[in-house]
C-alpha cells in the first residue's frame, strides 16, 4: 500500500450493500492506530446512511504470511502506560461500533485471522470463512493478552473455549471455529465463500431493514439476563410497538393480502 492509499475503501453495490475492505494485504491487513481510525471513520458513515441496507467486513486477499503490525508494535512498546490506554480505548470503541452497528454485518474470512481480527469476526452477525482459513489468539506468545476483544471472543465462542485458546494461543480451523461457534459458514474456497455470501444477501433482501436492527437489538436486550417480569415486559413493548410502526403494518398487509412487501426488490 502507497502513502496515498487508504488502508480501508467503502465499495458500494446496488440495493444499499456497503462493503469495508480491509487494504493492506502486504501487512497481512494487521491492525494499527491507522486502520483502527479508518474502520470507526467508514463504520459511523455506514452506520449513518440510511441507503445501506447490509455491510460486509472483508480483507483484501494476501499472500503474505500472518503477522502484525512490526512498526505499531514497537511504538506501543516504547509509549507511555497512558498513551497505551488511549491507544487500547480506541481499539474497543472500534469493536463497540461494529458489534453494535446498527445494519446486518457479514463477515468474510479467508487466510489467517490472528488477535484483533478474531475480535472482528466475533463482532459481526453472520461469519462465512474458507476452508483454509485459520484463527489464533496469539497475543500470550507476545507476553500479552486479548483483552479488548475479550468480551466479544467469549460471546462467540464460550468461555469454556476461550480459557483454552487465550491461554494455549493454538491455532484452531475454520471447521473448529464453526463447532465453536465464532464462524457461521465455511466454503470450499474464495469463489464459493462469495457465492455464498452473495446467496446471504438475496436472504437478508426479504427482510424488512427496521425489523432486522430491531431483531439485532433483541438479542443484545435478553442475552445473558434473567427471564424476569423485566425482560417479559420488555419483549411485549417491543412487539407491540414494531406491529404499529410503518414497516411492521407494511409486512402484515403484504403477508394477509399476499404480495410482496414494499421492501422486497423486484426480480430481474
Amino acid at each position: 500500500m502507497t502513502d496515498n492509499e487508504s488502508a480501508v475503501l467503502l465499495k458500494r453495490r446496488d440495493e444499499g450493500i456497503a462493503e469495508v475492505v480491509l487494504n493492506r494485504p502486504d501487512k497481512r491487513n494487521a491492525f494499527d492506530d491507522v486502520i483502527i481510525q479508518q474502520l470507526i471513520s467508514t463504520l459511523t458513515e455506514v452506520n449513518a446512511d440510511n441507503s445501506v441496507k447490509v455491510v460486509i467486513c472483508a480483507p483484501k486477499a494476501s499472500t503474505s504470511p500472518p503477522g502484525a503490525d512490526l512498526g505499531w508494535m514497537r511504538r506501543m512498546a516504547e509509549n507511555s502506560r497512558q498513551e497505551n490506554l488511549d491507544d487500547s480505548r480506541e481499539l474497543a470503541r472500534l469493536m463497540n461500533v461494529l458489534n453494535h452497528l446498527s445494519k446486518p454485518v457479514i463477515g468474510l474470512v479467508q487466510g489467517a485471522a490472528f488477535g484483533g481480527a478474531v475480535g472482528l469476526a466475533a463482532c459481526c452477525d453472520i461469519v462465512i470463512a474458507t476452508e483454509k482459513s485459520s484463527f489464533c489468539l496469539s497475543e500470550v506468545k507476545l507476553g500479552l493478552i486479548p483483552a479488548v476483544i475479550s468480551p466479544y471472543v467469549v460471546r462467540a465462542i464460550g468461555e469454556r473455549q476461550a480459557r483454552r485458546y487465550f491461554i494455549s494461543a493454538e491455532v484452531f480451523t475454520a471447521k473448529q471455529a464453526q463447532e465453536y461457534g465464532l464462524v457461521h459458514i465455511v466454503c470450499d474456497d474464495v469463489d464459493a465463500m462469495e457465492a455464498r455470501c452473495n446467496e446471504m444477501l438475496q436472504q437478508l433482501a426479504m427482510n424488512g431493514p427496521e425489523a432486522m436492527k430491531a431483531a439485532k437489538d433483541l438479542v443484545f436486550a435478553v442475552s445473558h439476563k434473567p427471564i424476569n417480569d423485566d425482560v417479559i415486559d420488555d419483549t411485549a413493548h417491543r412487539i407491540a410497538d414494531i406491529r404499529v410502526g410503518e414497516e411492521g403494518q407494511e409486512g402484515l398487509s403484504a403477508f394477509l393480502n399476499k404480495r410482496k412487501a414494499n421492501w422486497v426488490p423486484e426480480e430481474e
